[in-house]
């Protein structure tokens, strides 16, 4: 019987995607299935210090990762959320709450249909204060999930991720990785090899002169898309029109303080300000338009809004938000920055690649590489993408600013059609209905649509069984809940001391 299974797979490319793919197929696939990366210390890596959502442990579990070790070897912190600070207007912030529900669900509707009623009337405060995420991460306040709490307390369930040093985070995965029989390759590519008969990559070549053949490549090659775009021109969507910001300059910093549980997003006249903290310093960086800013002055904004002494000189990215036009193009699969790029303003990088490594796995051909399964992988990546890329735009269209051309372009720009109906609904009734197996949950949404200052004109008609006293009680007691458990929550760095405290920091 002829074995049709794929045998031989090339990673082109390191860092954390590649480092990524080449821990997950290796530990998925075993031993029996060949497994090179070629990377070049020469080229190097985009990352700066990364922030993730908490769909990250499940990948790190999937590894067998102590998540102890893990936080201890990458330097790093724990996160509740996203901090915006004056996005909606001047003056004005809100948390973005991991979690999968705010306040408390009472009969048939969520919680934030009563707090709409009590909220107009005057009884309620503003949604932050009913998540236990959003209430504890600007007080400093952090711990895991406690096992021996009741079911029904917020203290059970306590959604998380993590910030953590990217490069080091990929030196982690290698040695997983090379543990489980992956072979890296030093060097850099000058050739790729088509197959005349269908433009199938056949082999890589390196300076060095070695051929590399492989039955399926992994383009983890950057914003370059060596094998995606540079060999199969598979072509690239352009999606600044919605997303304008197309550089980055960054630069870490001396940490000042105790190390905040939340990744804090500033919005700037020109783009925005990021700030992660970890366990030995601070990453920061300022995404910003080049239409709008010159680089040197947005590096003079991002050095005036630092907490410490900078540590080296800023470096400059530039990028194009947007997507090749096939994420699975022939026998190459793009991860990270080769398929695409959404800038970080809700940290969904590393997701994005998790996800793909886990399509991929789910729909992993055979040496025939169906169209069947590319199509559909194609499809869902497509789909998870635009539905990301959509509540980024929110962030920008959903404000009052007028201060500066640039906020006034995103205010009044064009926005996808899925969004405007996605706004409509919510401003007239504050309803949100997932589509499909998008990303981005309800409590999301509906958090950043409040933050950026969408008010529903009306609640749910089923409110209004309830009495106004029982309304005002009922939301009063769900707030009583929230403040008592934040405040039996440990201090941030207190947390980290005890459980996974970096040696010599």
């Amino acid at each position: 019987m002829t074995d049709h299974r794929i045998k031989n797979i090339v990673i082109v490319g390191g860092g954390t995607a590649g480092w990524m793919a080449a821990a997950a197929l290796s530990k998925s696939l075993g031993r029996e299935c060949s497994i090179r990366l070629i990377e070049s210390e020469e080229i190097g890596t985009v990352g700066v210090g990364e922030a993730t959502v908490p769909h990250l442990s499940t990948f790190n579990q999937l590894l067998g990762i102590d998540e102890a070790d893990f936080v201890r070897s990458t330097m790093g912190t724990f996160k509740l959320g996203v901090r915006f600070v004056d996005w909606s207007r001047i003056g004005h912030s809100y948390v973005h709450g991991f979690g999968t529900r705010i306040g408390l669900d009472f009969g048939s509707l969520p919680f934030h249909q009563y707090w709409l009623k009590a909220f107009k009337a005057g009884h309620a405060k503003d949604i932050g204060a009913y998540s236990l995420n959003t209430l504890a991460a600007p007080l400093g306040k952090f711990m895991v999930s406690a096992v021996d709490a009741p079911a029904n307390t917020p203290l059970a369930n306590i959604p998380y991720a993590y910030h953590f040093d990217a490069g080091l985070y990929g030196r982690y995965l290698r040695r997983l990785a090379e543990a489980q029989g992956v072979r890296r390759t030093e060097g850099k590519i000058k050739e790729t090899v088509l197959r005349p008969l269908d433009g199938f990559v056949d082999a890589v070549v390196l300076e060095s002169g070695e051929r590399i053949g492989g039955e399926l490549f992994i383009d983890c090659s950057g914003f370059r898309g060596l094998l995606i775009e540079q060999a199969l021109k598979t072509g690239y969507e352009d999606w600044t029109h919605w997303l304008q910001n197309d550089r980055a300059v960054a630069v870490g910093c001396e940490r000042v303080g105790p190390p905040a549980p939340y990744t804090r997003a500033t919005a700037q006249p020109s783009g925005w300000q990021w700030r992660i903290m970890l366990q030995n310093r601070t990453g920061n960086g300022h995404v910003y338009s080049s239409q709008y800013i010159s680089d040197d002055e947005a590096t003079a904004t991002l050095l005036r809004n630092i907490d410490g002494k900078p540590l080296g000189d800023p470096r400059l990215l530039r990028f194009t938000s947007g997507t090749r036009k096939k994420f699975w193009n022939k026998n190459v699969v793009a991860l990270g920055l080769a398929s695409g790029f959404l800038e970080p303003i809700e940290s969904t990088s590393i997701y994005l690649v998790q996800s793909a490594i886990a399509r991929l796995l789910a729909l992993f051909p055979q040496q025939d590489f169906s169209d069947v399964l590319i199509d559909r992988y194609n499809a869902q990546s497509r789909f998870e993408l635009e539905r990301v890329r959509d509540f980024l735009i929110l962030h920008y269209y959903a404000t009052e600013r007028d201060d500066s051309p640039y906020w006034n372009y995103c205010r009044n720009m064009d926005i996808p059609e899925p969004l405007r109906d996605t706004i409509a609904l919510f401003r007239k009734s504050g309803a949100f209905f997932r589509n499909g197996e998008e990303f981005f949950g309800p409590v999301s949404w509906v958090q950043a649509m409040l933050g950026q200052g969408i008010m529903p004109e009306n609640h749910h008609f089923a409110v209004d069984q309830m009495s106004p006293k029982d309304l005002h009680e009922f939301v009063a007691h769900v707030e009583q809940v929230i403040a008592s458990c934040v405040d039996a929550m440990p201090p941030h760095q207190a947390f980290i001391d005890r459980y996974c405290k970096a040696p010599g920091v």
